[in-house]
């Protein structure tokens, strides 16, 4: 019997019942899920580190993506309120599809 001790999907309990096996879930405390999530995220950034192709890369985002929506939720602010959050951000201090990678900085004495 695998015990597997780490956050699913919401959906995930029903499926395994649904294909004739049984399982123990629990729902977490605030604190157990921060907890719990962050560990996912990291399982996921590996996932998708280790990705072969554009569409594994992809479906490994978007489940980074469904977690960072829950703990923006978790933490008070909703999906719209993070985007909004990204804008202004990006407004501010750009984006990364320039692609820059800084070397070094210079004091003006070092010119």
């Amino acid at each position: 019997m695998p015990v597997y001790k780490k956050l699913v999907r919401d959906r995930i309990p029903e499926i395994i019942r649904r294909n004739g096996t049984s399982c123990g879930v629990r729902r977490m405390e605030a604190n157990e899920f921060e907890r719990e999530a962050k560990k996912k995220l990291q399982e996921e950034v590996g996932e998708y580190l280790e990705a072969g192709n554009p569409e594994q890369a992809v479906e490994e985002l978007a489940d980074l993506l469904e977690l960072i929506y829950c703990l923006s939720d978790h933490h008070g602010y909703s999906k719209e309120e993070l985007e909004s959050i990204r804008e202004d951000k990006a407004e501010r201090r750009g984006s990364f599809h320039e692609r820059w990678f800084l070397e070094e900085v210079y004091d003006d004495d070092d010119k």
